[in-house]
């Protein structure tokens, strides 16, 4: 199941995300977390210290490797050099599954020891001094959509994606890749703008989305908040002494975590399992390839020189039941 984290800057999105993957861990379950933030801090929330952090590779300096990997054997796509972040899987594409090995997951992630078990984390990479003025942060999340176009994952494995902030993500396909998103919004009319906003553009795409309001003081912000949102807010949380040692770099043992906290952290993934059963492979496909043909027409046909319509395969639907090929 994937499952996207969005937001306002400074609304919390981070920490909650890794509050649910130390949740998933502590379950037992399968977790790949994805830092696709442009301030990468998913990392240091997850317990790595700042060096730790900065050695963690880059997607976006692995994009080569991974175009050359999914592309496997397609014979509609004439080299990795044609694929662009949209591109979408065919027959002969190499696929990646949450359990199983991947020189994509060998070359981008890393395990990260947590209490009763480990994440594999993935980030894209900062915005570095190198890229201002001839590259935009679009270029780095592009490797996790890619990625995510050839994700297949099933039912008890999750993929957790901490967002970059606002409604930066609908300038690509990307925030259709998810089972379900969750908006993390602030009892303040700044924190309820983004949620208008996301509701507005997902509206015409299908998207799963719930808003979980954090920094709660008081029964008045969720009132606020149940004003402003409706049936969309699902759960609400509010002061934890855990965060606030983890936040110091001290975390306590996460079974120590506050009873409030883990209910909520509990309904989010009941949440999220009751998605499963309304998965459309076929729509998930048809919006990759809507994305791709658009991106194609404004800018890719152009980049690429080559007319990357003819990538799509209109006999092809991802799905857990498609074969990888050696």
């Amino acid at each position: 199941m994937k499952i996207a984290f969005v937001g306002k800057g400074g609304s919390g999105k981070t920490t909650l995300s890794s509050l649910f993957v130390r949740h998933l861990v502590a379950a037992g379950a399968p977790v790949v977390a994805i830092d696709a933030d442009i301030n990468q801090h998913l990392g240091p929330a997850l317990g790595l210290d700042e060096q730790e952090a900065a050695a963690l590779p880059a997607m976006g300096g692995q994009l080569p490797l991974i175009k050359n990997y999914l592309r496997g054997n397609n014979p509609r796509i004439a080299s990795a050099a044609t694929m662009i972040k949209t591109t979408p899987p065919g027959e002969g594409s190499r696929l990646v599954r949450v359990t199983e090995p991947s020189p994509v997951y060998d070359a981008c992630a890393r395990p990260v020891e947590l209490d009763g078990g480990a994440v594999r984390l993935m980030v894209t990479g900062p915005f570095t001094d190198a890229d201002l003025g001839v590259a935009c942060y679009h270029s780095k999340t592009g490797a996790v959509e890619l990625f995510l176009n050839h994700l297949v994952d099933g039912p008890d494995e999750y993929v957790v994606v901490d967002m970059t902030a606002g409604s930066d993500s609908f300038a690509s396909g990307l925030f259709t890749r998810f089972d379900m998103t969750f908006l993390v919004a602030e009892p303040t009319r700044k924190g309820v703008s983004v949620y208008r906003q996301y509701k507005e553009y997902a509206r015409d795409f299908g998207v799963a989305l719930k808003v979980v309001g954090n920094k709660i003081q008081d029964p008045d912000d969720i009132d606020f908040l149940r004003a402003e949102t409706g049936d969309d807010l699902l759960v609400t949380v509010g002061r934890s002494d855990w965060v606030r040692a983890m936040e110091k770099g001290r975390p306590p043992r996460f079974a120590l975590l506050e009873e409030a906290t883990a209910h909520a952290l509990e309904t989010l993934r009941t949440s999220v399992d009751a998605t499963y059963i309304r998965r459309d492979w076929e729509r998930y496909t048809r919006q990759m390839v809507h994305f791709h043909l658009k991106n194609a027409e404004s800018w890719g046909n152009e980049r690429t020189g080559v007319d990357l319509a003819a990538q799509v395969d209109p006999h092809f639907v991802l799905g857990e039941s498609v074969a990888t090929p050696a």
